[in-house]
């Protein structure tokens, strides 16, 4: 299993309200992200988090780390506040598809194998705001043009039910599933937030499992929150069983790509927060090893829970020794 890092969580944080942690050069915070046992790989922010491409080969050659995907943000510029990949205006349209260009240009130049994107601007948030029609037909226009440029470096749309927007355009899987049939391009992917599934009211698994089926690839974020809003929380914190499901079927599927670590550590220490989602993953990755899988699916064929629950209870509590202290 290769894990990695968003590593815009690793320096300084900001909500509405606060300001976390403390700013630092992407080489600090590649640096740091070496003090985090079991990872291996970094997904950088282009075009705002990063050096040129020859300085960031130095610091991955120096560090040991490899490029898990670049995150091309169209959503920073003021220019995308009313909308990136949807904007009436064709201008701020062109220049979010020339930022997702230069992001694939930089992912090549670096060896990357991905580009992902999430669109948060584009959206609306009352009734009579927009055009649905012709906002997902310019999203449409715009990511195929996007997608088949170099087109080795396939570009992943990531969904989210909302923020920035109160609606976001790319709001679930099957919409995402939608614009990539609507696209018409092999070079595009889903990647799939496990935290914006939950909190969009999808079963994790669920989602992979349509994706999978549809035949686009696909790229996993990892985090968790309580499905009223995307706290980016570690691993498995709130839904540990929703979570083992999703990596049931990630094992089933044979997936090999990056699983990458998209938690915010704002009142954590972020490389203990990050060594938790790795220790915790990589523990429910193990088991899924030594456990009957087949059995599993089994049971799940005849919609059978409780044999599949008793299989987990041995794994999720552990008997405690006579003798020794419960505190």
């Amino acid at each position: 299993m290769k894990q990695a890092v968003i590593t815009s969580f690793l320096g300084k944080l900001r909500d509405r309200f606060c300001e976390y942690q403390e700013p630092l050069s992407i080489e600090q915070k590649l640096e740091r992200m070496t003090r985090i046992p079991g990872v291996s790989g970094a997904e950088v922010v282009h075009p705002y988090e990063v050096d040129t491409a020859e300085v960031m080969q130095r610091h991955l050659r120096r560090l040991k780390l490899e490029i898990s995907a670049i995150n091309v943000n169209i959503k920073a510029d003021p220019a995308f506040a009313n909308g990136s990949l949807t904007s009436p205006d064709p201008l701020v349209r062109r220049k979010a598809c020339e930022m997702i260009k230069a992001a694939k240009d930089y992912a090549k130049a670096l060896g990357a194998d991905k580009v992902t994107c999430c669109p948060l601007s584009d959206g609306y948030d009352y009734p009579f705001h927009t055009d649905y029609r012709k906002a997902w037909s310019r999203m449409v226009e715009v990511v195929r043009e996007a997608a088949d440029y170099v087109p080795e470096i396939p570009l992943f749309m990531e969904y989210k039910p909302s923020e920035t927007r109160v609606h976001c355009t790319l709001d679930s899987a099957a919409k995402t599933l939608l614009l990539c049939q609507a696209v018409g391009s092999p070079h595009l992917g889903v990647t799939i937030d496990i935290g914006h599934s939950i909190y969009g009211g999808e079963t994790p698994a669920e989602a992979l499992a349509h994706v999978a089926q549809s035949g686009f690839p696909y790229y996993v974020h990892i985090n968790d929150n309580n499905g009223k809003w995307d706290w980016d929380l570690m691993a498995g914190t709130c839904n540990l069983l929703a979570y083992i499901e999703f990596l049931y079927y990630l094992k089933e599927l044979g997936y090999d790509g990056w699983i990458t670590s998209d938690s915010s550590p704002v009142r954590q220490d972020a490389v203990e927060m990050f060594a938790f989602n790795v220790r915790i993953t990589n523990r429910i990755w193990n088991w899924l090893d030594q456990v009957d899988r087949e059995e599993i699916g089994r049971h799940l064929d005849r919609h059978e829970f409780m044999p599949v629950l008793k299989m987990l209870e041995p794994w999720l509590f552990a008997d405690v020794k006579a003798g020794a202290s419960t505190v």
